[in-house]
């Protein structure tokens, strides 16, 4: 092999992982819960510390037959309902996406095995970018919300 194909194909594997490292993202105080039913969910600060504005725009389990992005809405007459949130969430950038109870969070629907207190689960976070990040809540039942208000802007 000559020089100009060993530096050629270093030079491909450098950008070819460049965009592992594009998306400055944090994700912290992760946690989920399950009904004991066939549903749970999780939760989660998912903080942009760069300086590009980000969209989560999906998430992946092999935990459920379906995994979603999911928000509350109220229909005007007090009710609340779950919805999907097809087009994700925003992430702008030097700001924290919380996903708490009664916001949006990450829907299991069809859970194939029971989530155990003490157990880390395992998610991917799908970004805009393409990127995907592996969260591992823990499985907490009797953990409180976090009491933290939607996608919070610090930099400012």
């Amino acid at each position: 092999m000559s020089f100009k194909s060993t530096l050629i194909g270093a030079v491909s594997a450098t950008l070819l992982a460049l965009p592992a490292f594009a998306a400055d993202v944090e994700v912290h105080d992760a946690y989920a819960i399950s009904s004991g039913g066939p549903n749970g969910a999780a939760f989660m600060v998912i903080e942009n510390t760069g300086e590009t504005d980000l969209r989560v725009v999906g998430v992946r389990s092999d935990l459920a037959a379906r995994t979603e992005l999911h928000t509350h809405v109220d229909e005007g007459n007090g009710v609340m309902r779950m919805r999907h949130v097809e087009e994700g969430f925003d992430l702008p950038a030097g700001s924290e996406l919380v996903l708490e109870r009664g916001g949006n969070h990450v829907m299991f629907m069809g859970v194939s095995t029971p989530f155990i207190d003490g157990e880390e689960i395992e998610i991917i976070l799908v970004l805009d970018t393409g990127e995907e990040i592996a969260v591992t809540p823990v499985v907490d039942n009797n953990r409180m919300p976090m009491g933290h208000g939607g996608t919070m802007n610090h930099g400012n």
